[in-house]
């Protein structure tokens, strides 16, 4: 028979787990306000015109984005300068509201193999789309240099058959790896790195919006790590801030983990004044800090390049270091083969020395 009791106890467990549903929901929903987005995808352009850099090349892409009638594109170029972001400001802008059903996107992430060519990119071009005059489906081919031969081969057919109604989009790194047949079918846009100051212009944007602290020298560093690369530069300025809650150099180069220019260029000086001792010890330094060969020779490289020296002396200087980086690239990346750079880097300043 139900007591008094019964009731109690009912209404106490009822409340306990009450309580903890409570806990649960609260507990689930705190990260999800607490949740940052990254900065690289936060203030990606949704427009070409915003994008930063490359003028002529986003100007073409404007012009196809104002009259229509896209052709077949090739964007090439380095990562982090705008390539995958063009192609999907010229798609919102092109499709507008119907951006979702007429664009498929591929990456280097999904498989692309000859039978996805085949099946899934070959169905999504026969779908029937209703859209307006002069605008046509878009297939987005992320690093498409990554695709193999036969996946290529297999899709030259495709964007002839269907090219009345869908037009295919191809970011890349080296477009000479898009085989040629594919290549003679699609208009090339050329991309370069970004200058310094299209990076600091664009970095300024985002330290205002998100109330970043920083010093001038902080912002210079980000720029040298990033070496024209935007999408270095913003996850670096972020996770700077991240870790530090404040933009300044020493933080930045800690987050970064690059050789330290100023180091560096200290090697650079004693080669120079001819204190090859005081440079081998600098160069020991560094290594025994964990820094790869690879690490320490491109920011060599890039300090050289910058160096306020005679013409003669840097381009010996930048002609030895080519040798020293293709040799580690190799594989013989030893401290040997960057103690044997700067002796020859000595030797060339001896000579230009008796000249």
């Amino acid at each position: 028979m139900f007591s008094l009791n019964d009731d109690r106890a009912a209404r106490g467990l009822l409340g306990l787990s009450f309580s903890f549903h409570r806990m649960a929901s609260s507990s689930s929903s705190a990260p999800a306000a607490s949740y940052d987005v990254p900065w690289v995808e936060k203030y990606r352009p949704s427009k070409v015109a915003d994008i930063v850099g490359n003028e002529e090349a986003v100007s073409r892409l404007q012009v196809i984005a104002r009259d229509g009638n896209m052709p077949h594109l090739i964007l090439s170029g380095p990562p982090g300068i705008g390539k995958t972001t063009s192609i999907l400001a010229l798609a919102h802008e092109l499709l507008g509201p119907n951006y979702k059903e007429a664009v498929l996107e591929l990456n280097a992430s999904d498989d692309r193999g000859i039978d996805v060519v085949r099946n899934k990119i070959k169905m999504f071009a026969q779908m029937k789309v209703t859209l307006p005059l002069g605008r046509h489906k878009i297939v987005i081919l992320d690093e498409a240099d990554s695709m193999t031969s036969g996946a290529q081969q297999a899709l030259r057919r495709t964007m002839e058959i269907y090219s009345n109604s869908t037009r295919f989009a191809l970011a890349c790194n080296t477009s000479s790896k898009i085989i040629e047949p594919i290549q003679s079918r699609c208009a090339l846009v050329r991309f370069s790195r970004l200058s310094d100051q299209e990076i600091l212009s664009r970095l300024m944007v985002v330290v205002q919006a998100e109330k970043v602290p920083y010093v001038p020298e902080g912002l210079e560093a980000i720029i040298f790590t990033a070496d024209g690369d935007m999408r270095q530069a913003l996850n670096n300025l972020q996770a700077t801030f991240s870790g530090f809650r404040f933009v300044n150099q020493e933080n930045v180069f800690k987050v970064c983990d690059q050789p330290h220019p100023l180091h560096v260029k200290n090697i650079v000086r004693n080669v120079l004044e001819g204190k090859f001792d005081d440079s081998c010890f600098g160069l020991k330094q560094l290594y025994d800090l964990g820094y790869s060969p690879t690490d320490i020779i491109t920011t060599l490289f890039r300090i050289i390049k910058n160096y306020d020296m005679a013409e003669y002396v840097k381009l010996e200087f930048m002609k030895e270091t080519g040798f020293a980086h293709m040799r580690i690239c190799d594989g013989v990346g030893s401290f040997l083969q960057l103690c044997g750079l700067l002796a020859k880097l000595s030797l060339a300043r001896e000579t230009a020395k008796a000249v």
